[in-house]
This record gives structure tokens, C-alpha cells and sequence, in this order.
């Protein structure tokens, strides 16, 4: 019998102390954000969708080595004697730029967005940008292209 009123009792202290918590909590500041209108603000070391500054690039191919998942496909082009080579903007050290780059494709459906690829980039070319949003209905839309003469974007599917 006594341990009736103990459970009794014990079910109402319960009781008690989740409606005092619901009760603080009832008042407090809300977390809730309307999500397609307002959205938080980023931390300044997020990484976003990656982002290459082709006029910078030198093609060295170094960010598709490092990369561990292979998402980032690069082709050379070496320029001919005659033709002059230009510089890098001056923010990345002003180096040489002796290949064309015909092709600078970025699959983002096997990117793992570790970074490693924006590390050793001797240019600071490749960038992480703080854009999370790129839900798309076709997978082929979600490999990019930065190469040369190429419009920046998804890649034009030729079939």
C-alpha cells in the first residue's frame, strides 16, 4: 500500500516538473525561422558549392589529385611558342598561365565538400562559396563547368 502512494506520488512530481519546463520554455525567445524567406546567417567557414576563378586557374592539376572521391575533371591544353601566355591577376601571385583549359568540370553529386581541393590550390582559384542550395530534378544538372570559353554553370547535356 505504501509503495501505491509512493508511485502515486512520484508520477506527480513527474508530472509537476515537465509542465514547470514546458512552462520556462513556453516564454523563451523561438528558434523557429521561416526557412524559404529567412534564412540564418552562415558561419565564415562554410563550404558551400565550390567555385573556380578560370581566369586564375594555371592547370596544374594539383585540386583534382587531391581530391579523395575523383569528382573534379580537368584537360589541358599546352600553348604554342608564338602565342603569348598571360598572367594571373595579381591577388594570386601573377604566375603564368601555359595551358588553355578546354575543360574544368566539378561533379558536385560525388563532391564531399572536404576542401581539400581549395588547400592546395597554388592560385586560390578554387573557392568555397557559402551557397547551399542547389536541389536540382536532373542529377546531370549538378555537374559544373568552368573551363575556358564554357559558360559557368551546369553542364549543356549533348544527347
Amino acid at each position: 500500500m505504501k509503495s501505491y502512494f509512493l508511485d502515486i506520488y512520484t508520477g506527480l512530481l513527474s508530472i509537476f516538473k515537465g509542465m514547470l519546463l514546458t512552462l520556462k520554455v513556453a516564454f523563451q525567445r523561438k528558434a523557429t525561422i521561416q526557412y524559404p524567406f529567412v534564412k540564418r546567417e552562415l558561419p565564415s567557414r562554410t563550404r558551400g558549392r565550390l567555385n573556380c576563378n578560370i581566369k586564375d586557374c594555371i592547370g596544374c592539376k594539383l585540386c583534382a589529385v587531391a581530391c579523395p572521391v575523383d569528382c573534379i575533371y580537368i584537360t589541358t591544353v599546352k600553348r604554342e611558342p608564338p602565342e603569348e601566355i598571360p598572367l594571373t591577376s595579381p591577388e594570386s601571385g601573377a604566375k603564368q598561365r601555359k595551358f588553355h583549359l578546354p575543360q574544368f568540370d566539378i561533379n558536385f553529386t560525388l563532391c564531399c565538400w572536404c576542401g581539400l581541393c581549395t588547400v592546395v590550390c597554388p592560385t586560390e582559384c578554387l573557392t568555397m562559396t557559402k551557397e547551399y542550395e542547389f536541389s536540382v530534378t536532373n542529377q546531370k544538372e549538378l555537374v559544373w563547368q568552368f573551363g575556358d570559353n564554357q559558360r559557368v554553370g551546369p553542364k549543356e547535356s549533348t544527347s
